[in-house]
């Protein structure tokens, strides 16, 4: 794409690369830049696998949002949630189930216009900008759509946002904030990138994330664990990507660390 396309609002900087359009190159959409693919052709030269890590994310989400309607959830809260492609959360949430109801909430301004035109005349998912470390503005906001009750249960989604929330803004304290507004029988999914199992190459690569507004911190499986206190894991815990709940037709490579990512799902009791 080159240009100024009508999806990106007046003031936003197309010449510096932007995290959510790097992720959407990844997943071979069309709403990039010529600096976004130079920096995710960069990523990839050091890790072949950032591509099919990412795609692999975007999978793993389809499968655990069609789990979660099976448990009932009707309700999605999909907290940084870039730019979304096909088959994302509304769209397999309400093949499910016609009465669910979604709200994206991603920080990048690029994002957010792209998903309001997408979902324009969708009355049962909708958008907004705001960071996920201010969650009193997101609940706020959420509530004022008019699409989420928290009194009843809902699924908090933060498939691949934490590790973009350094240490010192306290990550930990923004999920557990989160959980404090999630009614019982809520769930919680979590993915994050991680350095476990991973060569000295996935360090390089942390260090191109800088270039963006929002650089990568790799945490080990016991940082990320401590993010579901107050959670009950459903099976199979928090596992490689990969691994949590495979369809049958995708069977687990015999290197599930490759993708250098764990997930997990957990239920508020």
């Amino acid at each position: 794409m080159t240009g100024q396309a009508d999806w990106v609002p007046a003031g936003i900087d197309v010449n510096r690369p932007s995290a959510a359009r790097v992720y959407d190159y990844f997943l071979g959409g069309a709403h990039n830049f010529a600096v976004d693919r130079a920096l995710a052709q960069q990523i990839a030269a050091m890790t072949p696998n950032i591509g099919e890590t990412m795609r692999s994310n975007r999978v793993f989400l389809r499968r655990a949002v069609r789990y979660l309607v099976a448990q009932g959830v009707r309700q999605f809260l999909d907290i940084g949630s870039g730019i979304p492609t096909a088959g994302n959360v509304h769209e397999i949430a309400l093949e499910a189930a016609a009465d669910s109801t979604v709200v994206y909430v991603d920080i990048d301004p690029v994002a957010v216009e792209h998903s309001r035109a997408i979902l324009a005349g969708v009355d049962r998912a909708g958008v907004i900008c705001a960071d996920v470390r201010d969650v009193d503005r997101v609940l706020a906001e959420a509530e004022k759509l008019g699409l989420i009750d928290f009194a009843q249960p809902v699924a908090v989604l933060l498939a691949g946002v934490l590790h973009f929330v350094p240490d010192d803004d306290d990550p930990a304290g923004t999920v557990a904030a989160l959980r404090e507004a999630m009614a019982p029988g809520s769930y919680l999914l979590i993915s994050h990138a991680t350095a476990d199992g991973q060569p000295a190459e996935v360090v390089e690569a942390q260090r191109l994330s800088a270039r963006t507004a929002t650089e990568i911190v790799l945490r080990p499986r016991d940082r990320i664990a401590a993010y579901f206190t107050g959670f009950s894991l459903v099976e199979p815990g928090l596992v490689f990507i990969p691994q949590w709940r495979p369809d049958p037709q995708d069977p687990v490579d015999e290197h599930p660390e490759q993708v250098g990512a764990y997930a997990g799902v957990g239920r508020k009791d």
